[in-house]
């Protein structure tokens, strides 16, 4: 994303109290992304790839000196419901979480959802036997 937004001079912690208006071009998939249809007056992530800029240390002040790209790379669901995305920084490692917005790619959403399903720490092949071995009888009853 256009770190052109970080170099602006506003007031520390501007973008906490005001909505941040600005389009940009996301730096993975090239794509114009507009403040309009996210459902929120924070846009913080590209809708179509979900990934974002470290620009932020705490939410809207602008003070990340790393401006790495922010994969994301889970969802989560909080307790009222809502989706978040966690967003891991490529260069520094830091983690963030960015509620979704209402017109992210609901595909890419799913797809990282069922990520951690589709890619266990263990073989699939060999879950009835862990199943036997925790107690379980390992059978599979539908």
């Amino acid at each position: 994303m256009n770190r052109e937004n970080k170099k602006k001079s506003f007031d520390k912690g501007y973008y906490k109290t005001h909505p941040c208006n600005d389009t940009f071009v996301c730096e993975i998939c090239g794509k114009t992304v507009v403040p309009a249809g996210a459902g929120s007056e924070h846009r913080n992530h590209c809708p179509y790839c979900l990934f974002s800029c470290h620009l932020d240390n705490v939410p809207g002040d602008r003070e990340a000196d790393c401006g790495g790209v922010m994969e994301p790379i889970a969802v989560w669901v909080r307790k009222n419901g809502e989706w978040a995305i966690i967003h891991r920084c490529r260069i520094c490692g830091t983690l963030s979480s960015n509620r979704i917005a209402a017109d992210d790619n609901p595909m890419k959403l799913i797809s990282l959802a069922m990520k951690s399903v589709s890619s266990p720490p263990f073989p699939l092949e060999r879950i009835e036997e862990m199943t036997r071995l925790m107690g379980g009888d390992g059978e599979l009853k539908w």
